[in-house]
């Protein structure tokens, strides 16, 4: 499939949630710095972003960091943390209802992102894009407000790269229901093919909600 290409599928996800695993393993394995990964996972990030906004997605949501990514060594944490800003400042030029949603009060959470906290419409608008940046899920359910992630609409499909069959904390209240696809390419190899193959694959899904 190339660029050109226009795949139709009957069920189209409303919410796919994207877990871009294995930035680190990658960099590895081109001989590079574990460091290296994280700003190689941008660009399929906005890959993924054009095919969503052309299938129809009404909603997308990205992990970015957590809490617990903080905890490793300080070059990667300044990486992740700036390859986050350089995604979100990017996608807010293009059209999307932006939302960066983590522990904003800690000082993990990059300060060129507190302008987007509350949902912001740029462009033209249209699909909901979230980025989970500095996100811990106890954080989201303990919140003194109640569930801080509550703008978020739940999952229908989770999209995982990287090969590992967990949900590392992403949004357990949205994930209640999700169909969970795992690809063992690693993030930084994305490609529409692997994209499509999650979207074949949700097609045969049997949607009962627990009913």
């Amino acid at each position: 499939m190339d660029g050109e290409t226009k795949v139709k599928f009957k069920r189209v996800p409303k919410h796919i949630g994207v877990i871009p695993d294995g930035n680190r393993r990658w960099a590895v394995n081109c001989g590079l710095e574990k460091k290296d990964g994280y700003q190689h996972g941008i660009h399929p990030g906005f890959k993924l972003y054009e095919l969503c906004k052309d299938m129809g997605v009404e909603e997308l949501t990205l992990y970015g960091f957590t809490v617990d990514n903080t905890k490793r060594p300080s070059e990667q944490k300044k990486a992740f943390q700036q390859a986050c800003v350089d995604a979100v400042l990017e996608l807010s030029q293009r059209d999307a209802e932006l939302l960066v949603m983590g522990n904003d009060k800690s000082p993990c959470f990059p300060e060129e992102l507190r302008p987007f906290i509350r949902r912001t419409k740029f462009g033209k608008g249209g699909m909901k894009v979230n980025f989970l940046v500095n996100y811990g899920w106890d954080w989201d359910l303990m919140n003194e407000n109640g569930l801080a992630s509550r703008e978020i609409s739940r999952i229908d499909l989770i999209m995982r790269w990287g090969g590992m069959r967990r949900l590392s904390g992403f949004l357990p209240v949205q994930s209640v229901y999700a169909d969970i696809y795992v690809l063992d390419e690693f993030w930084p190899e994305f490609t529409e093919e692997q994209f499509y193959r999650g979207i074949s694959w949700y097609q045969g899904q049997d949607k009962t909600l627990g009913g």
